[in-house]
This record gives C-alpha cells, sequence and structure tokens, in this order.
C-alpha cells in the first residue's frame, strides 16, 4: 500500500496526477474541510494515523514541504531495514525528493518514477546514485539477496565511494562488473555465496536464495525434531539458513504435522514427489534397504532435494529420527 497525503487544493491536484502513476493499493488523505472525493480526513491529533500509516505502508509520499514530511515520520523512524520509504513532492509538481529508505525502501527509484509521470525534477542525494558507483543494499534488493550484516553493508557503500571494492561469489558472474567493483583481494570486500565463510576481514554476506532442502523422517516426527535437525546440518556444513528457498520429501509425508509445521514457520514452500518420481532422478544416491522397503525408493532426502535443484551440496544426514539433504540451484550473478 502506499499512502498519499496533501494539504491544499493545489496539493490534491498533484495528488491525483502521482496516482493515475501508481499501481497497487493507494490511500489519499488531506484536511478535513478538504476531504471528499477519493480523499479521507486527517483525525485531529493526526499523530496516530501518520505511526499507523508508517507501519503499514510501502511508501509515504507527501505533497508538501520537505518540513513538513520529516516531522510528520520523525517519531517513527527506526531503522533503513524496516522503515517505509518517504517521499514529498511540492504542491506544484516541480520536484520529487526522496527523503527515506531510497535503496532498501525503495524511495529513490519510486522517486524517479513520480517526477517521470508528473513531469518533476526527481531529487535523489545518496551518495552512490550521485557518484555513479554500485549500490550494494539497493542492488541486492532487487536480485532477492539477502544482506547478512547491515553494518558491513555501510562499510561496503563507504568503501565503493573511495574505490574499487573486491568481490567474491559461489555463483558465476556473467557481463562487466558496476563501477566500484574488482575481481580479487581487499580489507573490505563482498561475497555473494550461500554458506558461512567470511574471507575478508570485513565481509558482507550477500545471499541468495538457492538452495532445497530434502527431508525424510520417521512417522509422527515433532517440528523440533525436524527444526533441530536441520540446523543442525546446516551450520555443521557452513550453510547460510537464509539461502534455503524451499523442501522437498516423499508424498507419503505429505500428512506429516511435524513437517507441515518445520516448513510453515520458517516460510518455506515444499514440494511432495511419489517414489517413482523420486527413482527417476539421476545422481550417485545413499542407498538404504531399509527405506526401500517402506517408501518404495532407496532414498528420499537426497533425491528430494534434487528435484528443485542440480548439485547435491549436503549429503544424506541423520540427526534424531529426521534425515536431511541439500541440493544448490545453479544460479547467475547479473549486474545489468
Amino acid at each position: 500500500m502506499i499512502t498519499l497525503f496533501a494539504y491544499s487544493k493545489k496539493g490534491i491536484e498533484t495528488a491525483r496526477r502521482i496516482g493515475e502513476a501508481l499501481s497497487g493499493e493507494l490511500r489519499f488523505y488531506t484536511a478535513e474541510r478538504l476531504s471528499g472525493d477519493g480523499f479521507l480526513p486527517l483525525p485531529k491529533p493526526s499523530a496516530p494515523l501518520y505511526e499507523e500509516a508508517f507501519g503499514a505502508s510501502e511508501a509515504l509520499v507527501f505533497v508538501s514541504s520537505c518540513g513538513i514530511a520529516v516531522r510528520c515520520v520523525a517519531p517513527f523512524v527506526k531503522s533503513k531495514t524496516t522503515d517505509p520509504a518517504v517521499i514529498a513532492v511540492d504542491e506544484t509538481g516541480r520536484f520529487a525528493v526522496s527523503l527515506l529508505s531510497g535503496h532498501l525502501g525503495g524511495a529513490n527509484e519510486l522517486t524517479e518514477r513520480i517526477a517521470e509521470a508528473i513531469g518533476a525534477v526527481p531529487v535523489v542525494t545518496t551518495a552512490t546514485d550521485r557518484n555513479g558507483r554500485f549500490s550494494v543494499d539497493s542492488w541486492a534488493k532487487t536480485q532477492g539477496y539477502e544482506i547478512s550484516d547491515m553494518g558491513a553493508a555501510k562499510a561496503v557503500s563507504a568503501a565503493v565511494l573511495e574505490g574499487e571494492v573486491p568481490l567474491k561469489s559461489d555463483l558465476p558472474i556473467t557481463g562487466e562488473l558496476p563501477a566500484g567493483l574488482k575481481i580479487g583481494e581487499g580489507v573490505t570486500g563482498i561475497f555473494i555465496t550461500y554458506r558461512t565463510e567470511e574471507p575478508f576481514n570485513r565481509t558482507l554476506r550477500l545471499i541468495p536464495k538457492c538452495v532445497t532442502l530434502g527431508i525424510g523422517c520417521r512417522r509422527g516426527a515433532t517440528k523440533e525434531a525436524i527444526e533441530n535437525a536441520v540446523n543442525t546440518v546446516l551450520e555443521e556444513k557452513g550453510i547460510d539458513p537464509r539461502a534455503v528457498k524451499s523442501a522437498a520429501s516423499i508424498d507419503l509425508k505429505k500428512d506429516e504435522a511435524g513437517l507441515l509445521g518445520f516448513c510453515r514457520e520458517r516460510g518455506l514452500p515444499i514440494s511432495f514427489y511419489s517414489a517413482e518420481e523420486l527413482a527417476a532422478v539421476k545422481g550417485d544416491f545413499t542407498p538404504s534397504d531399509f527405506v526401500k522397503s517402506v517408501t518404495g525408493v532407496d532414498n528420499v532426502c537426497e533425491r528430494a532435494a534434487l528435484m528443485g535443484a542440480d548439485e547435491l551440496i549436503i549429503r544424506k544426514t541423520a540427526q534424531g529420527g529426521v534425515t536431511v539433504a541439500a541440493a544448490l540451484e545453479k544460479t547467475e550473478v547479473r549486474f545489468e
């Protein structure tokens, strides 16, 4: 949801023009004396509404001075990882200013879009953008990568402005590197990886979701037992849990409450496959006569992991009645 605020008749006209260029759920507010025709009245006092909008909106657009916008949101600002985009557009529509959460919140991008739509001048002041340098947090967001440490991200952004930051990757890189990055060694660097290793003195890990878990379990295995097994295996093998994108198992387990509960709590989609489908997967697996006698296939977790991926990176590991394997989906890193 995007929430727009206007405080004059001219501001309402500009807010309507902005709204025509935006998609998704929009909510408009103005002074009570000007409300109606799609604009809700601002209550008195208005601070609770600004607080609610700040927490519930992807972006807040103030058709007002920057000062009004700043005063309205200042009490609720917490972190660049959670704050919404905040943009101020003067009531004549001449300037659109990115005020808050320019990169992770998407304010810079939205400011550019609004400015183009209404013929305004976009005002973006983040240093990497102004200097034409690589913006690591903005790029990570567009790729869907997790940022390991916002402190390290800040250090990398500062280093990019001073020179070239070294980059390493567990995934193949295609195309040219953007300004500010180089392949090589250094003190502060970026590592694109699904692992927990940190090769630089100050390492910013960018974590793609590219790992599929294959899980097998005894009948009635609890959510806690599955969680403990997965956590233990990932930690022992140095795989960051944030790299996990999905889980898979045999269809005999589709009603297992513990397995379903674990995936639901982690926000992981899970796929179930028949014994015939799993048996058709090509590869070198860890066979078990007992598993085959119960399920009809010699290995569940390794085969299930490879159903949605390309390379087995954790072989079958048993832990408390649960078996875990993991496979890597081969993806490329693109900067274009």
